[in-house]
């Protein structure tokens, strides 16, 4: 029988929120980059929950990559009002085989990443 978990954005650091810090796309897996790395394998799978908060008074354009670099394949792109408070940007997307689900901005420095995985195990 498949058991669910909620596991922390492998990410962040203890729950807080992920400062992107890169405007562009790279191959890189630094911090302020990297807000997930799905689970090994192809048996279970992380579904994916994520918000952004945009401190900049300006709006900011937010691009995900899911699981690759290449633009638009894997890309999720999202303007991010100013000063908006949490915006929902991913609605529970899977991921697994450990694939990175990276973000940058338009902006460094002022969209926060925050979020969840329910890890499913088989």
């Amino acid at each position: 029988m498949a058991t669910m978990s909620k596991v922390l954005l492998s990410g962040c650091t203890q729950g807080k929120g992920i400062k992107l810090t890169d405007t562009a796309s790279s191959v890189n897996t630094d911090a302020g980059y990297v807000v997930h790395r799905g689970v090994a394998g192809t048996s279970d799978i992380d579904e994916v929950w994520l918000w952004a908060v945009n401190s900049s008074s300006a709006d900011v354009k937010l691009t995900i990559e899911w699981g690759e670099t290449t633009a638009p394949d894997g890309n999720i792109e999202v303007t991010i009002p100013g000063e908006s408070g949490l915006v929902p940007v991913v609605p529970g997307l899977l991921m697994q085989n450990e694939l990175y689900i990276k973000a940058f901005a338009s902006s460094a420095n002022v969209v926060m990443i925050h979020g969840f995985v329910n890890r499913i195990t088989a």
